[in-house]
């Protein structure tokens, strides 16, 4: 076998075009939408499809955003002004807010939210915050602290522990090695129905959280858990 030059493996093994002066990117990363119910009558009708609209949107610009990077110049790429850090910019801006907004979408409206203390959920939140009610407490606190954008529980790979946070716009305060198993939209739009009154949006968006999606999750982030041991 003869030997095979570093760059000629790397652009390989990337799928890189070789033939041209710069690499470029040959295969785009298409995201598909998903089909959701909202069966809550805790939002309006204006309210869900406006939700529904945004994501569509997000998905058809990330679509867009990830054909164009397959073409681009990479080696124009510099911290001032390139085309190249816009869109690498944009992609993470509009990839964030249709997984976000599919996570909350599953997580939310059960008109017959119930969660069990013998559930992993239930254990695991008690746990990490020591009570059930001080996770509530801090994740209220979240969604209010937020300037726009989304109040979330996560497993942290790191600490090994459930921590909740905001995020601001889509992609500003997203912690490093977290993995998502509550989401609530923060964005003005979702409280319009409350008068932009967040803390009675959030009560009441508390109340139909779908623990059943939920424990699924806390399921999923203790397995990822156990192989980062």
């Amino acid at each position: 076998m003869k030997n095979k030059d570093l760059n000629e493996i790397i652009t390989s093994s990337l799928g890189l075009d070789t033939k041209n002066s710069e690499p470029v990117l040959t295969e785009a990363v298409v995201l598909t939408v998903k089909e959701y119910t909202h069966n809550t009558e805790a939002l309006s009708n204006k309210t869900k499809n406006a939700h529904y609209e945004l994501y569509e949107n997000y998905i058809k610009e990330f679509n867009n955003i990830s054909a164009q990077l397959d073409a681009i110049d990479m080696g124009e790429a510099n911290p001032n002004n390139s085309k190249f850090r816009c869109l690498k910019q944009n992609e993470v801006h509009n990839m964030n807010a249709a997984y976000l907004h599919e996570l909350y979408f599953a997580n939310s409206s059960d008109m017959n939210s119930e969660i069990l203390m013998e559930s992993l959920a239930y254990i695991k939140l008690q746990r990490d915050f020591g009570t059930f009610d001080n996770w509530q407490r801090d994740f209220v606190a979240c969604g209010l602290a937020t300037r726009g954008g989304w109040a979330m529980t996560a497993y942290n790979v790191f600490l090994k522990r459930y921590q909740n946070y905001f995020i601001d716009d889509h992609s500003v305060n997203v912690p490093v090695g977290i993995y998502p198993v509550i989401v609530l939209d923060m964005w003005e739009h979702a409280s319009r129905d409350y008068l932009n009154h967040k803390k009675e949006y959030i009560y009441r968006q508390m109340r139909e959280l779908n623990w059943d999606v939920i424990e699924e999750r806390i399921k999923k982030s203790e397995a990822i858990s156990a192989v980062l041991r």
